[in-house]
């Protein structure tokens, strides 16, 4: 069993994650998240998926990326339409 670095909890499942060539241990995802995932620039969630980098900083989606004042980024890069949408994303 190993101790979670995050809540302390001594749990026979825990898990390490080496990042950046440093051992972390923790006894859940959401411990994992917390200490590892990066906090949006504008609304400081945690980003957890892909999420969108301008300038060095890193935002969890691209509103949030604009609302602080970066520009050209968008969520999608395919212009096609999309399942139930009469046309795509800023086009026509």
């Amino acid at each position: 069993m190993a101790v979670c670095e995050v809540c302390g909890n001594d749990y026979y499942m825990s898990f390490d994650v080496i990042a950046a060539g440093v051992k972390h241990t923790f006894d859940s995802f959401e411990c994992a998240i917390h200490r590892m995932a990066p906090a949006c620039e504008h609304c400081r969630c945690r980003i957890v998926g892909h999420g969108v980098e301008s300038d060095g900083k890193f935002y969890c989606c691209a509103h949030c990326a604009t609302a602080s004042g970066a520009s050209g980024i968008v969520d999608h890069v395919d212009r096609k339409p999309h399942p139930g949408h009469a046309t795509a994303v800023g086009v026509g």
